[in-house]
């Protein structure tokens, strides 16, 4: 699994991403099983993710953190990324971020679709 450790900090809240190849629910069920082997991602507060899976849709958890699964989940559709696991972490500082929680969810995703390697050539923009 392909991790990017520390995208951003916000007011005291902290996060991270994380992403890798998945076909099925079965397959990200197992990749956030194997990232919680790590301490630091097992004692965050949320593990939010999402896949678009080719073959049977959309598919996503919020962990806790209403909305942010669907926040990538648009992100995958619009990156027309499919088959692909990303999970964004948070360890909570203790301030709510409100709206801007969305912002932080999406740095992530956005450094995770720039950085990782091996992801299909992002599609030209449409005009």
């Amino acid at each position: 699994m392909f991790q990017i450790p520390h995208v951003v900090t916000d007011r005291g809240s902290k996060y991270a991403v994380s992403g890798a190849p998945a076909h099925s629910k079965a397959d990200a069920l197992k990749l956030i099983k194997d990232l919680k082997r790590y301490k630091r991602f097992a004692k965050a507060t949320h593990n939010t993710w999402a896949l678009l899976c080719s073959e049977n849709g959309p598919i996503k958890n919020d962990d806790g953190e209403s909305g942010a699964g669907a926040i990538i989940l648009r992100m995958l559709e619009r990156a027309e990324l499919t088959d692909h696991l990303i999970v964004v972490t948070r360890w909570y500082g203790g301030t709510h971020l409100g709206g801007d929680r969305f912002r932080r969810v999406q740095d992530c995703v956005n450094a995770y679709l720039e950085q990782a390697p091996d992801l299909p050539s992002q599609p030209a923009q449409k005009d």
